[in-house]
């Protein structure tokens, strides 16, 4: 095998979203029975063109609600006290980043993040 060889195919995507592009993307490459045999001047299928660009544009929307929700988080600007993320560290045995996220997620209150902990 030579190194074009190796080169014509990527590796195989990791995340779900990029395995559906990828198959999307791919079914563009195959070309249907009828149009082999009446060669056109533009050799796309238009239905396959649909299909990709409805599945691509479907896997851009749900990514980007996760990202909407999570700015929206970010934009909570809650001064967190470093006695209470030294309480939430002790208490729930967490790093100091997971402990600043829960007390920045309960308004900087120890009291509910311990309570919100243990109800589960």
């Amino acid at each position: 095998m030579s190194s074009a060889d190796a080169s014509d195919h990527p590796p195989p995507p990791q995340s779900a979203e990029d395995r559906k592009a990828a198959s999307a993307l791919a079914s563009l490459d195959d070309i249907p029975a009828d149009s082999a045999a009446a060669p056109s001047d533009d050799n796309v299928d238009e239905e396959a063109v649909s299909k990709a660009m409805l599945s691509l544009g479907s896997a851009a929307g749900a990514a980007a609600k996760p990202a909407a929700s999570s700015a929206a988080a970010v934009k909570k600007n809650v001064k967190v006290d470093a006695a209470d993320v030294a309480l939430v560290v002790d208490q729930l045995d967490v790093s100091k980043a997971r402990a600043t996220e829960l007390l920045k997620s309960h308004d900087g209150d120890a009291v509910a993040v311990l309570r919100a902990w243990a109800r589960g």
